[in-house]
């Protein structure tokens, strides 16, 4: 039987975690392992098809389209949890870090590290492994994001920005402040996303 919730919570999984491109997080077959080695007996997890297509991949109807005739939608993938005698379900949306996810850059490989990631932050919500990880990442401190995207943005990027609100008829000034933010206390994550923003609603290069 597997350890009650708070010692599940106590275990440090971050000498377990992997590291790729800079970025730590938990693997699935690890986190299995965890649980297998803390008194579980079955550990399963398994894709819960969209019940209209079939598929794994669920997405909505509506269709996004950019000044350039690119297209995205919200897509997301839901997956069913086992262990022991408890069923857990946990859908997720399907990400490429702060970018959007278009049409003409899904893949597969999206598809199953959605699903991944859902299976880990299942297994965290539900008996506490590795469930501060996940509270690191709500404070900021995101382990499947880079670092250098919390430091404050370059200059050179803020001045793109502003460019653009300019030439768009945007406030940047006013953009800025209504997320509590400044010019100076913008991090590079925070610009990253105004640029994509800016691209994909305008078509900017």
């Amino acid at each position: 039987m597997l350890k009650p919730y708070d010692e599940m919570r106590k275990i440090d999984v971050k000498p377990y975690c992997s590291e790729r491109d800079g970025m730590k997080y938990l693997n699935w077959a690890m986190c299995m392992k965890l649980l297998h080695d803390n008194g579980a007996e079955v550990v399963r997890w398994e894709p819960v098809p969209d019940p209209k297509t079939g598929s794994s991949l669920r997405m909505t109807d509506a269709v996004f389209t950019d000044k350039k005739g690119n297209t995205n939608r919200c897509y997301e993938t839901r997956i069913r949890v086992t262990i022991d005698e408890n069923v857990y379900e946990m859908q997720t949306p399907v990400m490429n870090g702060i970018y959007v996810v278009r049409d003409d850059s899904m893949a597969q490989n999206r598809v199953w590290n959605s699903m991944c990631r859902a299976f880990v932050k299942c297994v965290a919500i539900n008996t506490g492994l590795g469930f501060d990880l996940w509270l690191d990442e709500e404070k900021g401190n995101d382990i499947n994001i880079p670092s250098t995207l919390y430091k404050p943005a370059s200059k050179a990027k803020i001045k793109t920005i502003q460019g653009l609100c300019t030439g768009h008829g945007i406030d940047g000034d006013r953009w800025v402040e209504s997320n509590g933010k400044t010019w100076d206390t913008l991090t590079e994550k925070e610009a990253s996303w105004m640029l994509q923003f800016l691209k994909d609603r305008f078509g900017d290069d």
